[in-house]
């Protein structure tokens, strides 16, 4: 088996162990796979995170624990000569959502989301990857043509045969309203405070060509605030400098591996001065933000990842890293409006960062806000668009996340997440706001 991410940090893992059963095959994946000790807390549900597909089906083989036996006898040479192509490790893998909660939550830290993408890239080597793949992963590419897209996104929620049509050749489900791209994409200001500490905002695919506002207010706050903003863009010696920065992310949850090497490559290029230099890099979506924390360090690209890893941050984690330090200089002022829901995003539970969101709310005078107790909205990415995913991506929201929000008509709603945000507005009808938005109305 040759490995489509680096696992070398697993080397050691396991050994001498009586309980890790390390499979005959699969090297350091394996022994990645084989930090489960069995304990089944992924088959209960308290409070937390994992494992939303184990909470909305309640069948033990849509656990970690349970899809760790599957690749187990996999790896084990129990699935035949082409494991990966198996049907049974199929429909064990299917549901996973690549929340990272498991590697929270779980007593050995279990690292299934990226167990996943190893997964699924091993599969597209074995099968091809589907169409469908192919579509969504190449979201940042295709928004080179922006308006030609945004075009046929619109007919296609317009017109139900469009719909249909799409669900029978892509399997995108004809139930779902896809994101429609802004009219307008994210074009940067000219950074001001030229005395200020310098920052980089890195703006993601999905806050560029969908929510072009958010990356707005973000720069705008931090400008406020006394920075020296500048948006992150290619490096002078990049072959394709029109086109915008991308962390990989939509290519790595599919499986395609090399594409993501790629545009990671291409970011760390960008980034090099600024990683010498030590400036901050901040971004505003969860998924990109920790790919580049975490999934980065599997691709292979050895110090930059690394630097870039203790380097970059979500917005709110900045915000309040630099009022912990006393350098922030933000007047805030009430917001009319009574109380906020506060969903947070999988990824930013899965570090820790609700509470750097908690801290930052707490900086607006007189704001109230509640905290959604709840796992994955499970739109996670494409997921929730995919025609076979769809009822069980809603199941998901229904556990916590839709009737919280249907309980308070009247509270405003807090997503920082793109894909929360469109499982939000297609399951409770209500438009959630990112933070930086909320910080830039209560600028004083």
């Amino acid at each position: 088996m040759k490995h489509q991410l680096d696992w070398s940090s697993y080397e050691t893992a396991g050994q001498g162990d009586a309980y890790a059963g390390i499979p005959a095959s699969g090297g350091d994946f394996a022994k990645a796979v084989a930090v489960c000790i069995n304990d089944r807390l992924c088959q209960r549900k308290p409070k937390g995170v994992m494992c939303p597909s184990f909470r909305a089906t309640d069948a033990p083989g849509q656990s970690p624990g349970g899809r760790v036996l599957l690749l187990k006898a996999a790896l084990n040479g129990e699935l035949g000569d082409a494991p990966f192509g198996d049907e049974r490790l199929a429909a064990a893998m299917d549901l996973c959502v690549g929340c990272k909660g498991c590697k929270r939550e779980c007593a050995n830290q279990v690292d299934m989301a990226a167990i996943k993408i190893e997964y699924q890239a091993q599969r597209n080597l074995a099968l091809g990857t589907p169409r469908r793949d192919r579509l969504f992963a190449s979201l940042p590419r295709l928004l080179n043509h922006r308006q030609i897209l945004r075009q046929l996104v619109r007919l296609r929620n317009r017109l139900p045969l469009l719909a249909s049509l799409g669900e029978r050749w892509l399997g995108i489900s004809a139930r779902r309203r896809l994101p429609e791209p802004s009219p307008q994409a994210y074009r940067a200001p000219v950074a001001s405070n030229p005395d200020g500490r310098e920052v980089i905002l890195f703006v993601d695919t999905f806050a560029r060509h969908f929510d072009p506002a958010i990356a707005q207010a973000a720069h705008t706050v931090l400008t406020a605030a006394g920075y020296r903003v500048t948006s992150l863009a290619p490096s002078t010696d990049d072959s394709q400098p029109a086109r915008p920065l991308c962390c990989g992310r939509t290519y790595l949850s599919l499986g395609q591996v090399e594409a993501a090497r790629a545009e990671a490559s291409r970011m760390h290029a960008a980034l090099r001065p600024a990683l010498e230099a030590g400036i901050p890099i901040v971004g505003l979506e969860p998924s990109c933000i920790l790919s580049l924390r975490d999934d980065h360090l599997k691709l292979g690209l050895g110090s930059d990842a690394e630097k870039l890893a203790k380097q970059v941050y979500l917005f709110e984690e900045f915000i309040a890293r630099e009022h912990d330090r006393k350098h922030l200089q933000l007047e805030l002022k009430p917001l009319p409006g009574g109380k906020t829901l506060v969903h947070g995003h999988c990824h930013q539970k899965a570090v820790g960062a609700m509470k750097s969101l908690r801290k930052v709310l707490r900086l607006i005078p007189d704001f109230e806000f509640e905290f959604i107790e709840s796992s994955c909205c499970g739109m996670a990415g494409s997921f929730g668009l995919d025609a076979e995913h769809r009822d069980i991506s809603l199941q998901m929201a229904e556990l916590d996340l839709l009737p919280a929000v249907r309980r308070a008509p009247d509270a405003s709603v807090l997503a920082n997440g793109f894909s929360c945000r469109h499982q939000i507005l297609e399951g409770a009808g209500r438009q959630a706001q990112h933070v930086a938005i909320l910080l830039e109305r209560a600028l004083a």
